[in-house]
């Protein structure tokens, strides 16, 4: 099962590549192909406006990697910095720090970013500055906890009685043991990032028209369930197959990074 969730995540990673070079086209329109059943002229066949599900397919997958990583990379910066300064300093800054998080933590993440986008408006900067505003609360509290217990051990004291400057004992002795919990949490944030812009796009607050999005192909392929029942398939398999290869390589990657796991 490892294995194959890795095949499918390469398959994808090289699918993006591939319509690339292929320079695929999704916006194309053909009025003869509306809705048509995969065959040889259009292999996975056509949406509602006779663009090709498979060109489409191939650049909604890469905006979904685009938005995953660069929102991944904004939340996890924001939200390691805040749970360092929180773990390491303690006292005050740390309750003021930690009840900013819990406010965030009070309303559940999709409909905090659905309030986001409905006032910065659709569109890819402002779903990714949306998703950002409410993803950094994980990291922030994981390595918050994760400080705390390392912020006494003796290697840190050490560090501390010898003059070591704060940012050294930060950087140098705290953040790169908790590298591999980081490297988990974010496995598990690309995929949950992904479902996020493919909901906020389903609801029309994510990536419009005609830029292609999964979210918003399977909007559209709803209406036509009936008659094209292929494109709704053919989407949501591709979206249920990339997040469940994404969340069972971060179970496959924790438990290679768990020193506790009998070998």
């Amino acid at each position: 099962m490892k294995n194959l969730s890795f095949v499918i995540i390469m398959f994808w990673l090289i699918s993006v590549v591939a319509g690339r070079l292929l320079q695929l086209n999704p916006n194309l329109i053909d009025l003869n192909a509306i809705l048509s059943a995969p065959g040889a002229a259009y292999l996975l066949g056509a949406d509602d406006l006779g663009r090709s599900i498979l060109a489409r397919l191939l650049r909604g997958v890469e905006v979904s990697f685009f938005v995953a990583i660069v929102v991944t990379g904004i939340t996890m910066f924001v939200g390691v910095f805040v749970g360092l300064v929180a773990g390491f300093y303690g006292g005050k800054i740390d309750r003021v720090l930690m009840q900013i998080t819990d406010i965030f933590l009070a309303f559940p993440g999709i409909l905090l970013a659905i309030a986001f986008s409905a006032v910065l408006g659709p569109g890819l900067v402002n779903l990714m500055i949306a998703l950002s505003m409410t993803g950094w609360v994980s990291y922030a509290r994981l390595t918050r906890g994760q400080a705390l217990g390392l912020r006494n051990r003796q290697h840190v004291l050490a560090a501390e009685s010898l003059g070591a400057s704060v940012p050294r004992m930060i950087f140098q002795h705290i953040l790169p043991l908790l590298a591999s919990v980081l490297v988990v949490e974010a496995t598990y944030s690309l995929a949950s990032v992904m479902i996020a812009e493919a909901s906020l796009s389903f609801l029309g607050l994510g990536i419009q028209s005609p830029d292609a999005s999964w979210g918003a192909m399977l909007r559209d392929g709803v209406r036509y369930m009936l008659v094209a029942p292929h494109y709704v398939l053919i989407v949501g398999l591709s979206l249920m197959s990339l997040i469940l290869a994404i969340n069972l390589g971060g179970d496959s990657l924790r438990d290679r990074l768990d020193v506790r796991t009998e070998k």
